[in-house]
């Protein structure tokens, strides 16, 4: 057994929730970043602007009959660009990493409408029965692309459509809960999904995974903004400016060292989130219907991100009648749910705390 363990250890295979949990799942998030999510904000813009190159077809299949433009080419390389991310994340060799492409995109097309959990999990395994073989015989090339392969695409081949479809069920089942009971879910979705932003996951993959469209959607990127603009607002006295657009436009994650010295600076943004999450789906109806799949739910502000996920929501919607035209209110609902109340609400908060001396001088300082 300790002779396993050592073999293991030298092809660099650890079973730990970090590796997988944090350093896996993030890769995942930047993984659908980089071609669902900005070739869907390439459509958006061409589509908006008119912009030719990029609202034209640049690649045409089957005598016409499917078309890309450059935009739908990075949205259709999900599968392929989540897999190398995650081989990227866990140290795969070269032949590894290469060989997870078709892997990645097989996975994403087996498991439908929750393919990107399905290649989060098939990704894992097949990156690490491929680090088995690496360089282990004298034919490494052929040996270790060919059992990565293999062992991908067979796992997937299992798997991939029990997975997709599970994820979306509980996508569906939260999207169902949030549209009958708005008030309460939306509170859930919201502070959940904002928390699960600070920690050290990936809430955009988690969103993406379960597809949380419609009013859920809503409340995952109302809850996100809260943890994200609130911290960078309670912050500024301690960071100024540069903690305000690190935070604000980054990510409010940079507060965990200081979260675990004084839990008690997350309770003002978390209780923004809980606030601006029912209004978002009660009052203003938010929607995120992004035709990334939920995946910029969990952006929150980052890049502003989530905010051009509603606005390509919006216009999807109103092309396929879905809405009737983009509103004032929607943009009024926009900026009090994702800058506005966040803001003023954690500001508050932070104040109360302050004084009650739960919040000190010092406890928000950011390393910059």
């Amino acid at each position: 057994m300790s002779r396993f363990l050592a073999f293991l250890k030298k092809k660099d295979i650890i079973f730990s929730s970090k590796r997988y949990g944090i350093d896996a799942l993030g890769a995942m998030a930047q993984g659908l970043f980089c071609t669902l999510l900005v070739g869907t904000i390439l459509n958006t813009i061409g589509q908006q602007l008119d912009i030719g190159f990029l609202r034209d077809p640049v690649v045409s299949l089957g005598g016409g009959a499917v078309t890309y433009t450059i935009g739908g080419l990075a949205s259709a390389m999900v599968g392929p660009g989540i897999a190398v991310a995650i081989g990227f994340a866990l140290n795969c060799p070269p032949l590894v990493l290469f060989s997870l492409i078709p892997v990645g995109f097989a996975a994403n097309a087996m498991g439908d409408a929750g393919g990107p959990l399905a290649v989060y999990v098939i990704a894992i395994v097949a990156c690490e029965c491929g680090k088995l073989v690496s360089k282990e015989t004298k034919v490494d090339i052929l040996v270790t692309p060919i059992v990565t392969i293999l062992v991908g695409i067979g796992v997937a081949a299992l798997v991939a459509a029990p997975i997709g479809k599970a994820a979306n069920a509980v996508g569906q089942a939260i999207m169902w809960a949030t549209d009958l009971q708005p008030f309460l879910m939306g509170i859930l979705v919201s502070v959940l999904m904002g928390i699960a932003l600070t920690l050290p996951i990936s809430s955009a993959a988690i969103c993406a995974s379960f597809g949380l469209t419609g009013l859920a959607g809503g409340a995952a990127v109302a809850g996100c903004c809260a943890q994200m603009v609130g911290f960078a607002v309670m912050s500024f006295r301690e960071n100024r400016w540069g903690g305000l657009v690190a935070q604000g436009l980054g990510t409010s994650m940079l507060q965990m060292p200081n979260i675990i010295k004084n839990p008690r600076i997350w309770i003002p943004p978390t209780l923004a989130s809980a606030i601006t999450g029912p209004i978002a789906t009660c009052v203003f109806q938010l929607q995120m219907n992004d035709p990334a799949g939920g995946l910029a739910a969990g952006m929150g502000t980052c890049g502003l991100v989530g905010q051009i996920g509603v606005y390509s929501g919006w216009v999807s919607d109103v092309a396929n009648g879905a809405k009737e035209a983009i509103t004032a209110m929607d943009w009024i609902g926009l900026a009090l749910i994702c800058f506005i109340l966040p803001a003023i609400l954690s500001w508050i908060f932070c104040q109360v705390l302050r004084k009650w001396g739960w919040i000190k001088e010092g406890d928000l300082k950011l390393d910059l």
